[in-house]
């Protein structure tokens, strides 16, 4: 009789809030890969951190994992957090995220942290944040508010594109003196998504594609190393020692790997062969631990939660949570398919990080984070049936 009462409990709870529950299926896909992700990290990473006595790790074999582990529970810890907030407030405050991140960007050329050659980071302390990071989540929760606002005038000018051209040229402007090439790919695409889903006209694509073409032209043309990763990519073992060297020791780590791979664990080319093996290359150590198989179980994890997080998105229950949550599942989409890319050498060498398993603490506590909002969203399905 308990039983049953704690179910007709349940069923009336439904009944009153009208609301389904946090939704299962896309907490446990970001749950496993988040764990595969983790478990990557330390396998990619101790060789590097071992070998350097004489750096940030100090020889410590585990200090890359035991970093990227903290972040993950405390990625966890967010994301239950953000699948707890209603939708209203991330409606409430969309605009100051954005304001924000464009103060931080802002920011990063005076008090940013050099890094191999760039400025992308702001140093507190121990720990440094990327401020790229938050620039995405802030095009999607203002594009969001702004295409709710302008509903109705999208297909105009004025109204549909100006504001939003506005945003993306300033973030991009900053992004630009960093210099962060990729950062500025994503949030380009994700904002001409965002204005795709929001209703404006085709023939405004058309133009941004145009202008596209002309600033990636002048581009090659006053960075002269982004030209060379284009001659690179076209041909990497023209220069297997040189630009090519990276890409080319990706592409013997995957070939490496085989059917079955080689084990966990048990990658050759992370013995300080391939660079950025535990960050934007570390689809490369899955692809030869794990092999064929191992690296298509992990794409076709990732393609179930992009699934299911366009599911909860046609179910949401107002245009702007549909629109947050296809615009965080579309970020989710372009990075995963853009760093698979980029390792296999589909597309030019860049920096863009996989999703839930490159290093990184900021990217993962965001990526944590817009995990979190798309389950705020799903617990605002209107309830079907009993």
């Amino acid at each position: 009789m308990r039983y049953g009462g704690a179910e007709l409990r349940i069923k009336e709870t439904k009944d009153k809030t009208g609301r389904a529950g946090m939704d299962i299926s896309f907490f446990v896909l970001v749950m496993v890969l988040l764990t595969i992700g983790v478990t990557m990290v330390l396998s990619a990473s101790f060789a590097r951190a071992y070998f350097d006595p004489g750096g940030i790790t100090g020889g410590d074999p585990v200090y890359y994992f035991v970093r990227q582990f903290i972040f993950a529970v405390l990625g966890v810890a967010a994301m239950i957090i953000c699948s707890r907030l209603p939708i209203g407030f991330y409606k409430r405050f969309s605009i100051p995220v954005l304001i924000a991140a464009i103060v931080l960007l802002m920011l990063v050329p005076l008090i940013g942290v050099d890094a191999n050659g760039a400025k992308r980071w702001i140093g507190f302390g121990a720990f440094t944040i990327q401020p790229s990071e938050i620039a995405k989540i802030g095009v999607i929760l203002s594009f969001s508010v702004l295409i709710c606002r302008n509903r109705g005038r999208m297909k105009s000018f004025r109204y549909g594109i100006l504001p939003f051209a506005a945003i993306l040229m300033l973030i991009v402007a900053l992004l630009v003196l960093e210099p962060h090439f990729s950062a500025s790919i994503i949030i380009v695409a994700i904002g001409g998504v965002m204005l795709f889903l929001g209703g404006a006209k085709l023939v405004w694509f058309i133009a941004a594609a145009v202008a596209a073409g002309g600033g990636i032209a002048v581009l090659l043309t006053l960075f002269p190393y982004a030209s060379t990763r284009i001659t690179t990519w076209r041909d990497p073992f023209a220069s297997t020692s040189d630009e090519g060297y990276q890409i080319v020791q990706s592409l013997y780590s995957i070939g490496s790997g085989g059917l079955t791979g080689l084990g966990l664990g048990q990658s050759r080319q992370k013995y300080l062969y391939l660079p950025e093996e535990h960050n934007d290359f570390i689809f490369s150590v899955v692809c030869e631990e794990l092999g064929f198989i191992g690296a298509l179980l992990i794409l076709t994890l990732f393609a179930l939660l992009i699934i299911r997080g366009y599911w909860i998105a046609l179910q949401a229950a107002d245009r702007y949570s549909f629109l947050v949550s296809a615009g965080i599942t579309t970020l989710l989409a372009i990075q995963v398919i853009l760093n698979v890319a980029v390792v296999t050498n589909l597309v030019p060498c860049t920096g863009i990080s996989l999703p839930f398993f490159s290093y990184g603490g900021t990217a993962l506590l965001m990526q944590m984070a817009e995990m979190g909002i798309v389950l705020s969203v799903s617990r605002g399905i209107p309830c079907r049936g009993g």
